[in-house]
């Protein structure tokens, strides 16, 4: 364990675009041999906006780094944050801790609130727009989104006190996870079961991608299914019944152009106002 943290704490920046690059590469070829839902549709295009995010993702997070190392470098100096006030303990304890409690700010608590309050809702609306879910959607975020996705994360850092190392660990840890979740990926439902238990499995998130309430408001981990389970925001749905996108924004010829998605937060939110517009938002 202290080998695979000494790691973390340099890990260059190279080995952290290859597990990147390397991920979305092989869950593309993955989900293309077993795919849960054979889409009709040209992958590289639909690929185009959702690589675009993933790029602003990057770069966004790169130019943030900065506080995230200050923030670690001051909560291990002053002794501080959640994880340094327990008594001592075993390292895999220490840094099982604080994967969980990052987790819980970085992912599940800022995903909770950004479906909770309707301004942010908009802007994660980009996200969940996407009517064919697959590896590429996984960093489908607004650069809006992924500022307050990166406070968050700052604001857990500095609260759970971890160092550097568990921080690299666990964003190399939810990048591949949320590239797992969102592939289009057909595991076996016992297997997926089983994993999702005690982590976040495919069909479990693809629960949380239907386009109906009260599935779209479950459902909210990244790496760890505890905190769904522990909230009572765990849901299940069979899937084969899932329908991707969102009732509400059910244009697909929008929600596929990324000027449009640029946009998308600050479109009015509106409801369908009759029966026929409800059925063409689910079929």
């Amino acid at each position: 364990m202290e080998t695979l943290i000494n790691y973390f704490e340099t890990i260059p920046s190279t080995h952290r675009s290859l597990i990147l690059v390397g991920g979305i590469t092989f869950f593309w070829l993955l989900e293309s041999a077993v795919p849960l839902f054979k889409f009709k549709y040209n992958k590289w295009k639909h690929a185009w906006p959702n690589l675009f995010f993933t790029g602003t993702t990057v770069i966004i997070n790169f130019v943030l780094a900065f506080l995230l190392l200050q923030t670690s470098r001051w909560v291990v100096a002053n002794d501080f944050g959640l994880i340094n006030w327990l008594p001592a303990m075993p390292l895999w304890l220490y840094v099982l801790l604080g994967l969980l409690l990052l987790d819980f700010f970085g992912a599940y608590l800022a995903h909770l609130v950004e479906h909770r309050i309707k301004p942010l809702w908009m802007v994660h609306l980009v996200h969940h727009s996407d009517h064919k879910v697959d590896t590429t959607t996984a960093n489908r975020h607004h650069p809006i989104e992924s500022v307050i996705r990166f406070t968050f994360t700052l604001v857990g850092v500095f609260l759970v006190g971890t160092p550097i190392g568990i921080i690299m660990l666990y964003q190399s840890m939810s990048l591949v996870f949320t590239q797992l979740t969102h592939a289009n990926v057909k595991m076996p439902k016992k297997l997926d079961k089983l994993m999702s238990y005690v982590l976040v499995s495919p069909d479990m998130h693809k629960v949380h991608h239907h386009n109906l309430l009260p599935y779209t408001d479950s459902n909210f981990g990244n790496i760890f299914s505890i905190w769904d389970r522990m909230f009572g925001t765990y849901m299940e749905l069979d899937r084969e019944k899932i329908v991707y996108g969102v009732d509400t924004f059910p244009d697909e010829v929008k929600n596929s152009d990324l000027k449009e998605l640029l946009k998308q937060p600050f479109q009015g939110y509106r409801s369908p106002t009759n029966l026929e517009e409800l059925r063409k938002a689910n079929n």
